[in-house]
């Protein structure tokens, strides 16, 4: 019978997988519990009204349209049993496999407090995005309308809790949108006196980038009007405020871009995982005690030079091109390929509007021409051509107008509020 790859997760690294088993003489079924490849790294943009979802976000059943030995299915995984080499999904049915991979990723982690979730959700799907987007333009419609001062001030005040790179990027854009975007287009409240926190626990912003790229980072954020707190703990958060250290903020809106967890694929395994639930993996990829078993990004815990490979796109599609490779390998009958070693290509992260840092290693950049390589860069791994071209055209178009072609008030939030 034809070797059959099972692979769970449609993101980075699972497509990525995918793509390279073309031609390897395998059947392979791709399980997810959506039916879109996300592009996660422009996730934040959806979120701050620069971008709609499906310029970022891609079905994939039309991504693999052309690929007759995969098979799609939409579904949610509740289990494997490593014994008898089967998948369970959420309807009870099974999927048996005879290589299986798990590329299930990461979702928002909140040290304990899971009760935060529902007034500061995390950015890690579309629905996170478009829940984010409804609650900062009802903000300032609330804000528009409320009576009493104090209310007004609540509803433009804006936590975003988290100084990496998603943290700073999401502070940049609701600055602009504030500061550049919105002052026109009301009547009794300036928009522009929103106040828009950052907080960070730890000393300093984008703690993976060089010290001076922090610094950078943080003035040009100040520069916009955001206050930019480090050093400070968040201890509570409600629907009516956020506790910063033992200073209650009142608040309206909270945003979480402090940290993850990986997916329950270790307990699915009965495998060993370190402290963010990510499975402990050898330098094949696969489970030390089972070598038909990969496990892929945001989901595995593999290390290069003693270092973890950190939670990037980049790291999740090179983990999933050689997972691929050592596949083809054993399908060949071939020797396996040398052990995994991640290609660390840099970090970058923008600011807001002709502001953004690069770091990679002995080159550093800031400020207009480092924003426009990091655009050129993230166009660049769209797929398709009409994804560049309409991302290129709304961010062009965004630049010359300043404007965000994005702000519909659409679909009600299931969350706490409607």
């Amino acid at each position: 019978m034809t070797h059959h790859v099972v692979v769970v997760g449609a993101g980075f690294a699972g497509l990525q997988l995918v793509k390279g088993l073309a031609g390897a003489g395998c059947r392979v079924t791709l399980i997810d519990q959506r039916n879109h490849h996300l592009f996660q790294p422009l996730l934040y943009q959806v979120a701050t009204t620069l971008l709609s979802t499906s310029e970022i976000a891609w079905p994939i059943r039309r991504v693999l349209r052309n690929r007759p030995d995969v098979t799609t299915l939409l579904a949610r995984v509740t289990g494997v049993d490593r014994v008898t080499q089967r998948v369970t999904l959420e309807n009870g049915t099974t999927v048996s496999y005879d290589t299986l991979v798990l590329a299930t990723g990461a979702r928002h982690a909140y040290f304990g407090h899971d009760e935060w979730e529902a007034d500061a959700p995390g950015l890690k799907t579309l629905e996170d995005a478009t829940t984010i987007r409804r609650r900062l333009l009802l903000a300032f419609e609330r804000a528009e309308i409320a009576s009493d001062p104090a209310e007004r001030d609540a509803n433009l005040t804006f936590a975003i809790i988290g100084g990496g790179p998603t943290g700073v990027e999401l502070a940049g854009i609701v600055a602009d949108l504030a500061h550049r975007v919105l002052p026109r287009e009301f009547r009794a409240i300036d928009t522009r006196t929103a106040r828009i926190m950052l907080i960070e626990a730890g000393p300093r912003l984008l703690s993976v980038f060089a010290p001076k790229l922090s610094d950078y980072a943080a003035a040009a954020l100040e520069r916009r009007g955001v206050q930019v707190l480090t050093g400070r703990p968040v201890t509570q958060v409600s629907r009516d405020q956020v506790v910063i250290g033992d200073q209650p903020v009142p608040c309206r809106t909270v945003i979480w871009a402090a940290g993850v967890q990986a997916s329950p694929a270790a307990n699915w395994l009965g495998a060993e995982a370190d402290r963010a639930g990510r499975v402990m993996v050898n330098a094949h990829l696969t489970l030390p005690d089972d070598p038909q078993v990969f496990v892929l990004g945001d989901t595995a815990h593999v290390e290069t030079d003693g270092k973890p490979v950190p939670g990037l796109a980049p790291a999740a599609k090179q983990q999933g091109q050689y997972a691929a490779s050592v596949i083809r390998a054993r399908l060949a009958g071939k020797p396996l390929p040398a052990p995994f070693r991640y290609v660390h290509r840099g970090n970058l992260a923008t600011i807001g509007r002709n502001a953004a840092v690069i770091d990679y290693g002995r080159f550093r950049l800031t400020g207009g021409l480092a924003w426009w390589i990091w655009g050129i860069a993230h166009i660049y791994f769209l797929i398709g051509v009409r994804s560049r071209l309409a991302v290129g055209i709304n961010w062009l178009w965004s630049f010359l107008s300043r404007q965000n072609p994005a702000r519909l008030i659409t679909q009600k939030e299931t969350g706490r509020r409607g």
